[in-house]
């Protein structure tokens, strides 16, 4: 009798462990695909942007294609490694983008090019929400499969770690201010 309480308490506690693990899988399976959407809207974003910036800059060729590049690679990268560093050349060119703004007083002015940089702002508010909270859920799960006992039941049911969506290195990297001084 005592045997049988044993296993059956063993059993119960094996499928809540495993049900946690299922739960957090899911979790940052849904905070992954949230991080898609909000990147999806940028990337929809990005277009209009620079037909804009096209109106009043045209001939600053090199600058647009490398936002349209730089876009069309983060829409292919596949996985947060991939879409991470794709993001941190994306988020150069659209630094450059909006750099060039400054030299054209008449598309700075443009309500509509405003507009679109308040809205790109805004997302990539949501974006960084959304990678902070992945990263989150993505901790607390991989921290549960390293521990006794769900490590037991997550090598069993073959549940793997995630990867962070880390901001690149360069991207860490203290800006340097230089006015010149001679």
């Amino acid at each position: 009798m005592l045997e049988l309480a044993i296993a059956a308490l063993l059993v119960v506690g094996g499928a809540a462990l495993y049900n946690g693990l299922v739960r957090l899988r899911e979790q940052a399976d849904a905070a992954w695909a949230d991080i898609d959407v909000q990147l999806k809207r940028r990337y929809d974003l990005i277009p209009n942007v620079v037909e804009t910036v096209k109106g009043y800059a045209g001939h600053e060729k090199d600058t647009l294609e490398r936002v349209v590049q730089a876009r069309s690679a983060a829409m292919q990268a596949q996985g947060p490694a991939q879409k991470s560093a794709a993001e941190g050349m994306l988020a150069g060119a659209l630094k450059s983008l909006f750099a060039l703004a400054e030299a054209y007083p008449d598309l700075k002015a443009s309500g509509g090019f405003r507009d679109l940089q308040s809205t790109l702002a805004e997302l990539e508010d949501s974006i960084q929400k959304a990678r902070r909270y992945y990263n989150a859920v993505v901790r607390d799960y991989n921290t549960r499969i390293q521990q006794v006992p769900s490590n037991i039941i997550a090598r069993a049911f073959n549940f793997k770690e995630r990867e962070f969506f880390e901001i690149p290195d360069e991207e860490r990297a203290t800006p340097r201010v230089d006015f010149g001084s001679t």
